[in-house]
Parts: structure tokens; sequence; C-alpha cells
């Protein structure tokens, strides 16, 4: 089953909710960086997170999410779209430790509670919108719920798993965020709550076969909801030979100058996706010979 997304209204339009499959999205991150499990967790929670909030937007407009906690695990880096297209890096992908109390990958122990999730979003305006909030718990879905409620003012609930096979490849990845709409009454809340505290493990409904349809009743309740957008996602990088050559340009006619003389070619690598982009010593000198 390919990644995808859905959109939806719960209670008469009391709630806005998202529900998202990301098996293949965190896969594809983990054979790229070639992350571990506690890693691959941590990552993968903040790729299916960030990709519903990129969600949200529209058009060309983006989203890039930094949680830094501190932990051996260094900054997360993730970058997502409107079109559900997302990428993501860990500084220190090799990090992985024993189960936590709970039986669980310890994502709290690795991305640590000592720093802050940053959330930049690119709307086509002259300035961006920048939000930061200090790490809730290092667990993302908790540090995620924190940050509507303190930097957008939503009451939300945002429920990301990932679930890692004995081979290192991703078995289960997804996540639902919830978010509380004005005017929406305080039963309901009060509801929504007890909901979320009698359901599975959202990593653990995705292992048993759930959609994010199926997300949807298990939420909710049939009846109590109206599917509005269905939209596939997908790990998707936007570096190209052609960005990487701009940002040689940039160094100007003198350091490619060196590059030519000194190493007769140069390599570049995209944090993202790790994707090397090579320029031979003939590149390089075509380059230099384009710039004024």
């Amino acid at each position: 089953m390919s990644d995808y997304l859905i959109k939806a209204l719960a209670f008469d339009g009391q709630v806005r909710v998202q529900t998202i499959l990301t098996t293949d999205m965190v896969n594809e991150a983990q054979r790229r960086h070639q992350t571990w499990p506690t890693a691959s967790a941590a990552l993968g929670r903040s790729m299916t997170a960030a990709t519903m909030m990129g969600a949200q937007l529209k058009g060309e407009d983006r989203i890039t999410v930094t949680i830094e906690g501190g932990g051996p695990i260094g900054a997360i880096i993730v970058d997502s779209n409107a079109k559900g297209e997302t990428r993501g890096y860990v500084t220190n992908p090799q990090v992985h430790f024993e189960l936590n109390k709970y039986g669980k990958l310890d994502v709290a122990r690795a991305v640590g509670t000592n720093g802050f999730l940053s959330v930049v979003k690119d709307l086509g305006l002259k300035e961006n919108f920048t939000g930061r909030v200090p790490i809730a718990s290092g667990e993302i879905g908790d540090d995620f719920t924190y940050y509507f409620a303190r930097s957008e003012q939503i009451p939300s609930a945002v429920g990301v798993g990932v679930l890692v096979n004995p081979d290192n490849s991703i078995k289960a990845s997804g996540g639902f965020l919830i978010q509380i709409l004005p005017g929406a009454a305080e039963e309901l809340i009060d509801e929504i709550e007890k909901r979320l505290s009698e359901i599975p493990p959202i990593s653990k409904l995705i292992e048993m076969g759930q959609t994010p349809e199926d997300l949807l009743s298990t939420l909710f309740g049939e009846g109590h909801y109206k599917v509005i957008d269905k939209m596939p996602v997908r790990f998707e990088c936007q570096c190209s030979k052609q960005k990487i050559e701009n940002a040689l340009i940039g160094l100007g006619k003198e350091e490619i100058k060196a590059m030519i003389e000194e190493d007769h070619g140069a390599e570049a690598s995209c944090h993202f996706c790790r994707e090397i982009y090579r320029f031979s010593e003939d590149d390089l000198k075509e380059i230099y010979r384009a710039i004024d």
C-alpha cells in the first residue's frame, strides 16, 4: 500500500483531523541514511508530523522543522510542502539504545529534552513565519502537540509512531493530527481525550493493517467524521545538479579556480537525500568561464 494522507472533519465540523500512512516514506529515509532503530523512530515520527503540517499549506508553500534536544542524535531537520513531498535527516543516524521501561524505542533519550522545536513556514511572503517552543518530552508527538498549543494556539493531539524490523527496515509508520476548532463543546474534548487514552499505539494499529480511513473510524467511530480530501505523500528531495552548480557559482571564481588547480574536480552530497553530485575538472572550467 502506497503512503497517503486523509483530511477530514469530525463531529459536525468541530474537529479538524488528518490521518496518515508513512511506512514507505520512512523506509526510504532509513535506506538513504542507514539509520539505526532509535534514530529511525525519531526521524520517522518527525517526518510524519511535518508531513501533516505541510499538508495544511497551499500552493508552493513549504515548512521546515528543526528539533534540537541536546541528545546524541543531534539535530533532526525535516522539510515538507503542500504536495505531500517530504525529506529529512538526523545529524547522527547511527544511534540506538535498549528499549525504555515501556518496552518502546527510547526516542526521548536519543532526542534529548534540553532544547527547542522550531518551525519555519515559507508562505511566499516577504518574511517567513517562525515558531519556536521548548522540547516537551523528546517523544516527538508530545513536542508537536505542545508546539500547536503554544505557538499556534490550537488545542491539538499529535500521535506518531514507527515500528522497526530486525533488519532495520521500517515495519509500520504513520500518525494522526487532531485539532479542536473554535466553539467546540467541552464535553467533546473530554470524549476525544478518553478515546485517545483507550486506543493502541498508532504504530500498532498500522502494523495490524489499518489504513488512514480505518484510523479515522478508530479515533471517532463510524458516522462521526466526513472525509474532505485524500493525497499521496512520499519521500522527495528538491536537490539537483543545477542547484549544486548554482551554489558553486556563489563561491566565486577564486574558490573554483582553487578546486580546478588543487582538486581537479569537486564532489558535493545533499544532507537530505545523500545524493552525490560530481563535477569534473572540465565541468568546473566551464562554470569558471560562465562567471562574470
